[in-house]
């Protein structure tokens, strides 16, 4: 058996979200490295590795086999959520895939309402739109944190369903409860939303001002 891997830091991020002892989605697994490594450091106690493509589970099986985890960790061919029952995940993980897709599986999930569960989200693009989805649709944020990998930067979100709408400023769509003011590497990721909207409001001045509040909250440093 080979010896486990050391996992890159934003799954690393999304691994420190997972709560212990609990079963575990990965939605898009790829590779299946978030599940197997999260059931062979005792993390998690059991883990299905699901993509929407069987070659991406091929890969995950291909994992799963190379560190001997076959009794913990399970493939499965799903669109999203819609083959995973209710009692095989505690804690659901949906990474590496844009906002609004994320959005979309969450919606279409039969039981993200549960408020027992949490989503382990990490968008690669239009965390705006899922956060809006979040706050429309009665999840909250409950932990949130940025980390850096080569030279990008990621947000990973810890979220569960409270049942009303979340009341947000309009910061809020775009860094959720990061705190530039105290903490250097969301400042860091805070600075690099800012460089985006400063650019998209070229064409769209309506961005000007959340512009300007993210703008002061990076300088509002502490």
């Amino acid at each position: 058996m080979h010896t486990l891997f050391t996992p890159d830091n934003r799954l690393a991020l999304c691994a420190s979200f997972v709560r212990d002892k609990v079963k575990v989605a990965d939605i898009g697994t790829d590779h299946a490295y978030l599940p197997v490594w999260l059931c062979l450091t005792g993390k998690a106690v059991s883990a299905v590795a699901a993509d929407i493509n069987p070659e991406p589970l091929s890969r995950g099986e291909l994992t799963i086999k190379k560190y001997g985890a076959e009794k913990l960790v399970k493939t499965r061919l799903s669109d999203g959520l819609k083959n995973i029952k209710e009692d095989e995940a505690d804690d659901i993980i949906i990474a590496g895939m844009g906002g609004e897709l994320i959005a979309k599986i969450m919606d279409n999930c039969p039981f993200s309402k549960n408020p027992e569960k949490r989503f382990i989200l990490q968008p690669m693009t239009k965390c705006s739109e899922l956060i809006k989805y979040l706050c429309e649709n009665g999840f909250e944020i409950l932990r949130q944190d940025t980390c850096k990998e080569g030279k990008k930067l990621y947000t990973v979100m810890q979220v569960c369903y409270r049942g009303e709408k979340i009341p947000h400023e309009e910061d809020f769509l775009y860094l959720g409860i990061l705190t530039p003011e105290t903490n250097e590497n969301h400042r860091e990721y805070a600075e690099l939303i800012l460089s985006r909207l400063e650019k998209q409001q070229r064409s769209n001045p309506s961005l000007k001002n959340v512009s300007e509040i993210i703008r002061k909250r990076c300088e509002n440093n502490v």
